[in-house]
C-alpha cells in the first residue's frame, strides 16, 4: 500500500526507463552474439568423436563438406568438354586433391569440396560464381555447407518477423479483450520491457561465453516473453479491475491485486524456470543453452509484470479500471461453473474420454527426425540442390562416413562396410600413424533415419574389431541415442521438480499429483492432435525427438501455469467458504482472464510457423495446441470438476477452515456475476 501512494512509484517507472534506454538495443543485437544455427557438434565420448579427434586432434573449427553439382541447361547429358571444365573448376577450387565425377546416368558432374566454417555465405557466392564458368550447364550446392548456409540465412531474416507475428497477434487479442488502446499499450510496453532486459542478459552471458544463444533458443525466448509478460499483465490488470468493482479506490486496488497476484504469478514463473532448468543436464549442447535462457526470460516477465505494470497502471486511474474485465465477472463463465457444480463426476468422465482420444493418436507422432534439406524452407537452394544429387548421385554423396581401421584390420573393416546393406560404395582413403581411413557413400541422405539405421548395422558388424565409425550420418546417429537418454533422464525430471513447486504452494499432496497428471493427459492430447495436423497438411508427422522433450517439458510447465492461477484463487475462496464453494468462485471470476491468456499464448507460439525450420514450427503447433487444451478443457472443465467431485479430500492431507465451518451452499456471488439470476444455485457437493 505504500509502495502504491508514495515514491515508490515514480522510483519504479524511472528505474524502468533506464533499463529500458540501456538494454533496448540489445533484442536485435543477439542474433550476432550466437550463431543463427549450427550444425550439432560430436558428443564426447562417442565414436564420431573420437573419429572427429583422430582427424583433427588441434580441436579448432572443421570446414564443411561442400557437393558442387553441374548439370546441363536443356536437361541433356554432360559433354567431355564440360566435364573437363568442371574437373578444372573444382582443382582451382579445392587445389590438385579435388575429385570430380560424372553420374552414372551422364546427366550431371559432381565435386566434393570443404568450405568453412567462417564467412560460409561469402565462401559460398564466390564458390557458385567460379562453378558458373562451366558452359551450358545449371550449378547446385548441396551437402552440410550449403544447408548450414541456408540456415544461417533463413534465420538471419526471420528474427524481426517472428516478434512482429507474435506481437501483432497478442495487440488484436488484447484490443478485443478491452476496446480500448491504453490498457494494451501498457500490457505490451511491459512485454517489451521483459524482452529488452531478457535480451541484454542473454546478450552479455553470449558474448563472455557462458552462454550460447542460438537461433533455436532465441525463437523460443521471444514468443514465451512475450506470451507469459502479456498473461501476467491480463491477470494484475483483472483483479485490479474486481477490486476497483468492489468499491476500493484505483491507488488501493492496484496495490492489493499487486499483493494478491504476486504468489501466483512467482510460483508460475518458477514452474516454468524450474521445469526448464531441467535441460541443463542435457547431453545435447542446443538443448542444454534453452534451459537458462528460458529461466531468465520468465524472471524478467515476473518482475515487469508485479513492477513496471503496477507501477504504469497508477497515473492511469480509474481510466484504465473502471470498465468490466475478463474475469471480473463471471459472464459466460457461470454456464461451465454451474455445469461443474451440478454433474462434477460426469462432467470430468467426459473430459477424461475427449483427452483419451486425442491422445490415442500420440504415437502417430514419430521420432525418427527429418532430414535438415527436408526442414528447411522448400525454396532455399540447398534442398533444391538434394534434389538434384539424390537424382543423379547416391545422395549420401557429399558427406560419406569415416571409418578409422587399424591397419591389420582395414581391409575387413573396407569388406564389411562394402556388404552393408544401405553403403553404395567404399573407397580407401590415406593411411596415418596406424590407422587406416575408409570413406563408405550412404545411398540415403546422411541426417535420414535410414541412414542412422545403416551406421548401427555398420558398427554392430565391426563391433571388437577396434574400427571406428564416424563422419555426419555416425555423428546424427551418436545424437538420436543421446536424445533417447535425454527423455528418460529429464522427464521424469521435470514432473518431480513441478509437483515440488505445487506442493510448496499449494500445502497439500493429493492436489499437485491431480493437476501433473492432468497436464501429462492434455500433452498426450496435444501430441496426437498435433500428429493428425502434420499428417493432413504436412504429409508426415515425422518429427526429432528434441520437439517431443521441448513439447513435454513446456506442456507440463504451462500447463501447470494455468492450473495454479485458478487453482490460488480457489484456495483463496475456499478458506471462508468452503471448497464447493471456492471452486464455483473461483472458476466463474477467473474464466475468463485465463482463457484470455491461454489464447494469448497460443498466439505467441503460433508464431513459430514463420521460423525457418520444421522442427521449430512443429513446437509451436504442439504447445499452441497443447496449451488451448488446457485453456479450454483441462482447466475450465476437468480439474474444477474433480476438485468439486473429491471435495474437501482434495486438500489432503489438510483440511480448510471453510470446510470446517457450517456448510454454506455453493452459488455464484451477486457482485462476481453480472445479470446472474437472484435466486441461488444450491450445491450438490460438498
Amino acid at each position: 500500500m505504500r509502495w502504491a501512494k508514495r515514491s515508490g512509484v515514480p522510483a519504479t517507472l524511472l528505474l524502468w526507463l533506464v533499463l529500458a534506454v540501456l538494454s533496448g538495443p540489445f533484442a536485435a543485437r543477439l542474433g550476432d552474439a550466437g550463431a543463427g544455427g549450427q550444425q550439432a557438434p560430436a558428443l564426447p565420448g562417442t565414436q564420431s568423436a573420437r573419429v572427429a579427434e583422430a582427424l583433427n586432434p588441434t580441436g579448432g573449427p572443421e570446414p564443411l563438406p561442400l557437393a558442387v553439382l553441374w548439370t546441363r541447361a536443356d536437361g541433356g547429358r554432360i559433354g567431355p568438354l564440360q566435364e573437363r571444365s568442371a574437373r578444372q573448376v573444382a582443382d582451382r577450387l579445392a587445389g590438385p586433391a579435388a575429385v570430380s565425377f560424372p553420374s552414372r546416368d551422364g546427366e550431371a558432374v559432381a565435386a566434393v569440396i570443404a568450405a568453412g566454417p567462417d564467412r560460409l555465405a561469402e565462401q559460398l557466392t564466390g564458390i557458385r560464381e567460379a562453378a558458373a564458368g562451366v558452359p551450358g550447364t545449371v550449378v547446385h550446392l548441396a551437402g552440410p555447407a550449403a544447408a548450414q548456409a541456408d540456415l544461417e540465412d533463413s534465420f538471419a531474416r526471420t528474427d524481426g518477423v517472428l516478434l512482429v507475428v507474435a506481437l501483432g497477434g497478442v495487440v488484436v487479442i488484447l484490443l478485443l479483450v478491452y476496446r480500448s488502446a491504453l490498457v494494451p499499450l501498457l500490457v505490451i510496453s511491459g512485454a517489451l520491457l521483459s524482452l529488452s532486459t531478457a535480451s541484454a542478459l542473454l546478450y552479455g552471458l553470449a558474448r563472455s561465453g557462458l552462454l550460447a544463444v542460438d537461433g533455436q533458443a532465441q525463437g523460443i525466448v521471444f514468443v514465451l516473453v512475450i506470451g507469459a509478460s502479456t498473461d501476467y499483465g491480463l491477470l494484475l490488470v483483472a483483479r485490479c479491475r474486481e477490486e476497483v468493482q468492489r468499491g476500493g479506490g484505483s491507488r488501493t486496488a492496484i496495490a492489493v491485486a499487486r499483493r494478491a497476484i504476486a504468489p501466483p504469478v512467482i510460483a508460475s514463473a518458477a514452474t516454468v524456470a524450474c521445469a526448464m532448468m531441467t535441460l541443463v543436464l542435457a547431453a545435447l549442447p542446443a538443448d542444454r543453452c534453452l534451459g537458462p535462457a528460458v529461466a531468465i526470460a520468465m524472471a524478467c516477465s515476473a518482475a515487469t509484470s508485479l513492477t513496471f505494470l503496477p507501477a504504469a497502471l497508477v497515473p492511469c486511474g480509474r481510466r484504465v479500471l473502471h470498465t468490466r474485465t475478463p474475469g471480473g465477472g463471471a459472464g459466460p463463465w457461470k454456464g461451465p461453473a454451474r455445469a461443474v457444480q451440478c454433474r462434477p463426476r460426469r462432467t470430468w468422465l467426459v473430459c477424461l474420454s475427449l483427452l483419451a482420444a486425442g491422445a490415442a493418436c500420440a504415437p502417430l507422432l514419430q521420432q525418427d527426425g527429418v532430414p535438415l534439406h527436408r526442414a528447411l524452407p522448400a525454396g532455399a537452394a540447398s534442398v533444391t540442390g538434394q534434389d538434384v544429387l539424390a537424382r543423379h548421385f547416391p545422395a549420401g554423396t557429399a558427406s560419406p562416413l569415416v571409418i578409422v581401421a587399424p591397419r591389420p584390420e582395414s581391409a575387413g573393416a573396407a569388406g564389411t562396410a562394402s556388404t552393408t546393406p544401405g553403403v553404395a560404395a567404399v573407397v580407401v582413403g590415406q593411411e596415418l600413424e596406424r590407422t587406416t581411413l575408409i570413406l563408405a557413400t550412404l545411398t540415403d541422405p546422411p541426417d535420414s533415419d535410414r541412414a542412422r539405421r545403416t551406421v548401427e548395422r555398420l558398427r554392430a558388424s565391426l563391433a571388437g574389431t577396434g574400427v571406428l565409425v564416424g563422419g555426419q550420418a555416425a555423428q546424427l546417429a551418436d545424437i538420436h541415442t543421446a536424445a533417447a537418454r535425454d527423455h528418460r533422464l529429464i522427464m521424469p525430471l521435470v514432473l518431480l521438480v513441478v509437483l515440488a513447486v505445487l506442493f510448496i504452494l499449494l500445502r497439500c499432496l493429493l492436489l499437485p499429483v491431480l493437476l501433473v497428471v492432468a497436464a501429462g493427459i492434455g500433452l498426450l492430447a496435444a501430441l496426437g492432435t498435433a500428429a493428425l495436423v502434420l499428417r493432413l497438411f504436412w504429409g508426415s508427422s515425422s518429427t526429432e525427438p528434441a520437439v517431443v522433450l521441448f513439447s513435454f517439458v513446456f506442456l507440463v510447465a504451462l500447463g501447470v501455469d494455468y492450473n495454479i492461477f485458478l487453482v490460488h484463487r480457489v484456495r483463496d475462496e475456499a478458506v471462508t467458504r468452503g471448497t464447493a464453494a471456492g471452486v464455483l468462485a473461483g472458476l466463474a471470476s477467473t474464466g475468463g482472464v485465463i482463457s484470455a491468456a491461454g489464447l494469448v499464448l497460443a498466439t505467441t507460439f503460433a508464431a513459430l510457423g514463420v521460423m525457418p525450420l520444421l522442427y521449430l514450427v512443429q513446437i509451436g503447433l504442439i504447445v499452441s495446441v497443447g496449451v488451448l487444451i488446457d485453456t479450454l478443457l483441462v482447466r475450465l472443465f476437468l480439474v474444477p470438476a474433480l476438485m468439486t467431485d473429491l471435495g474437501p479430500r482434495v486438500w489432503w492431507p489438510s483440511r480448510l477452515a471453510g470446510d470446517r465451518a457450517p456448510r454454506i451452499p455453493a452459488v455464484l456471488p451477486a457482485a462476481e456475476v453480472e445479470g446472474a439470476s437472484s435466486s441461488p444455485a444450491p450445491a450438490t457437493r460438498a
